[in-house]
């Protein structure tokens, strides 16, 4: 609601997300070496980002927003060029995050920390690596078809939800334009050229994209995806409704439960709530035209889609409660606002209602 929103507010809860997001113990967690964890744990991750602002959202609007960004990275991971480009993809998006707070220099400085961490992560892996990061990137998200209409309408989405891959444009960086075999001998000398017709209309890339902390990415995969005002709304197409429905979790308990509650537990603790302070009620975000539409979403939306929050109970552990202090003792914020000394007791209060 466009109307009930100001710049100071869009600002403040913009701020808020991104500095709870690059939070130092956050980044840690994250940067250590782990096997991918479900959807439901990513899910309540992302839940709770979204609502470490004074920001709100109801069940259903939290679906919509997860299913467009669930379906957006999957088509940004699907299209890139190269398996090593899935860097260049995540470079865009972090450059995107400081533009949003390029006047926030204590936030700011926590985004550039994690951009070195990627840096020094990930620039040395080859390109086996690469591969086998963007396959399980694949795997993890190849049973959701999700119709988004932004996607539609660019025409590079199916009505059944699945991406339409490009026969034309420029190749990966450091191969050839389709269109010339060769043919060696066994000393490895050239003997023959033969050529071909393609269906492409293919071309050779100018240049590499940086992976710099600053410079020009060259793929736009990861990009501003409006950059024309639109709306944009998700549904479920047949096949995915087919799919959820196979694919409910297995009710056999699983032997790494505990160790994913663990982590989230972990993962969570760098994640301060932000209770709205004083007068102040908060904004409710509605991704829908009426409240009527986000009702009815809710009613209707298959619940083995919905990836109920997983609940951790963390009062009967001291020895997590006392990781817990010991992580909100850490904790610096960059830039003091009022109603921050609360902050310690809505964390407590958070793990204690979980």
């Amino acid at each position: 609601r466009v109307d009930e929103w100001t710049d100071v507010d869009r600002k403040r809860v913009m701020n808020d997300i991104i500095s709870a997001m690059f939070k130092k113990n956050f980044m840690e967690e994250l940067f250590k070496p782990q096997d991918l964890y479900s959807k439901k744990a990513l899910r309540t991750v992302y839940d709770r980002l979204a609502h470490t602002s004074i920001m709100r959202l109801n069940q259903a609007s939290m679906d919509k927003l997860y299913d467009l960004m669930t379906m957006a990275f999957k088509y940004q991971v699907l299209l890139c060029p190269r398996p090593r480009d899935i860097l260049l993809v995540t470079f865009n998006h972090l450059d995107a995050i400081k533009d949003f707070i390029s006047d926030s220099p204590g936030i700011l400085n926590q985004v550039d920390e994690t951009f070195r961490q990627l840096i020094e992560t990930y620039t040395c892996l080859s390109d086996g690596e690469f591969q086998l990061i963007r396959q399980t990137l694949l795997i993890f998200f190849q049973d959701m078809h999700i119709r988004v209409s932004i996607f539609l309408k660019d025409k590079v989405q199916n009505s059944n939800g699945r991406f339409v891959l490009p026969i034309s444009g420029p190749v990966p960086w450091g191969t050839e334009v389709p269109g010339l075999i060769r043919i060696f001998n066994h000393k490895g000398v050239e003997v023959k050229r033969a050529e071909f017709t393609t269906a492409g209309n293919y071309v050779t890339p100018q240049r590499e994209g940086s992976f710099e902390l600053y410079g020009d990415r060259v793929l736009k995969l990861g990009t501003n995806m409006y950059s024309i005002t639109r709306p944009v709304e998700t549904h479920m197409s047949g096949s995915s409704k087919n799919l959820a429905s196979q694919a409910k979790e297995n009710i056999v308990p699983n032997p790494l439960a505990k160790e994913e509650l663990n982590f989230l537990a972990r993962l969570l603790g760098g994640l301060d709530i932000q209770k709205p302070a004083g007068g102040e009620t908060g904004f409710r975000l509605n991704l829908f035209t009426t409240d009527e539409e986000e009702e009815h979403a809710a009613q209707t939306r298959p619940e083995e889609l919905s990836y109920k929050v997983i609940n951790i109970e963390a009062t009967q552990e001291p020895g997590r409660r006392a990781e817990l202090s010991r992580i909100l003792g850490e904790l610096e914020v960059a830039e003091p606002r009022p109603g921050s000394a609360e902050k310690g007791e809505d964390l407590l209060a958070l793990m204690d209602g979980l």
